[in-house]
């Protein structure tokens, strides 16, 4: 027994020993261990936070991207960014989103109608399917056309006052620049964040001939193309800016005036429509009702 206690105690005494021996080199292999995998370990680490989005939703988009590309191979994506940038939506979606919300909807469309063709009636829900799935594709694009529409007229009619600041800006001894910094200071509106984007690319360096025609481009209306040509041709040829806004001012109001009342002539003709639709044949009902039940009456 003494002697297992004792042997025993020499290999704990050994093994001590060894410890102690050999911590340093221990110690050292540790931390060129550590060293050796630190950046790979917090790039393991990064990978592992990402968030719910970046994990799932932005791949799914990119695939949903894809998919409208392969149905419509004339789009492109160089042709839906001006028309999200004339929208004025391109703050919040992007041309990858919009792409996805086309062949998503498409494909909610044709699940809808096969959902309809297994619980309700299957040859009207097969015919169903792809006229839902081309309807929630044509969708975003009717929308966004409205959109552009809508905007373009907003913009024309917010012109002449914009032109009015601006002359009055130039002729009280501003620039073509301080006038637009004014005119974003004090309007607000669909042109002026337009002319704040000129504004913004004026300020980084572009040449002012260059942001004025890049703001022509976007918003497709002749009466920000003449404004645009004239305030061109003031800087080329020396003439008075303030004049030139003044006279724009007014061609752009009397456009606005004629738009006007060609829409009001459009008026009646456009209310002809729902006249003939909806009020006749219930005027047609109130009025020969009577008669028809008492004609049907004496012919029993």
């Amino acid at each position: 027994m003494l002697l297992l206690i004792a042997a025993l105690m020499l290999g704990l005494a050994a093994f001590l020993v060894g410890e102690v021996a050999t911590a340093p080199q221990r110690r050292r292999r540790v931390a060129l261990k550590r060293a050796s995998v630190y950046g790979v370990s917090r790039r393991e680490g990064t990978t592992e936070i990402l968030r719910f989005s970046e994990r799932v939703l932005a791949p799914s988009v990119k695939r949903l991207a894809a998919i409208a590309l392969r149905l419509n191979p004339k789009a492109s994506v160089d042709a839906i960014g001006p028309r999200l940038i004339a929208a004025g939506v391109s703050a919040r979606v992007n041309t990858t989103q919009f792409l996805a919300l086309k062949a998503g909807l498409a494909i909610a469309g044709a699940a809808v109608g096969v959902v309809f063709a297994v619980a309700v009636a299957p040859v009207a829900g097969l015919l169903l399917a792809p006229l839902l799935g081309v309807l929630g594709f044509i969708v975003p694009d009717t929308v966004l056309t409205f959109r552009i529409r809508g905007r373009r007229e907003r913009i024309r009619s917010e012109l002449p006052d914009a032109l009015d600041v601006l002359a009055v800006s130039v002729e009280a001894g501003l620039g073509l620049d301080g006038a637009v910094a004014k005119l974003t200071e004090h309007m607000s509106g669909a042109l002026v964040d337009e002319f704040a984007l000129t504004l913004g690319e004026m300020r980084i360096g572009e040449a002012r001939h260059e942001a004025l025609r890049k703001m022509a481009a976007r918003v497709p209306a002749p009466e920000v193309a003449a404004f645009v040509r004239s305030v061109i041709q003031a800087d080329q040829l020396g003439i008075s800016l303030g004049r030139i806004l003044r006279v724009q001012a007014a061609d752009s109001r009397l456009r606005r005036q004629a738009a006007a009342e060609e829409r009001a002539m459009k008026a009646p003709i456009k209310m002809l429509f729902p006249t003939a639709i909806f009020i006749f044949p219930s005027m047609f009902v109130v009025l020969l009702g009577p008669a028809l039940l008492n004609i049907m009456r004496y012919l029993k």
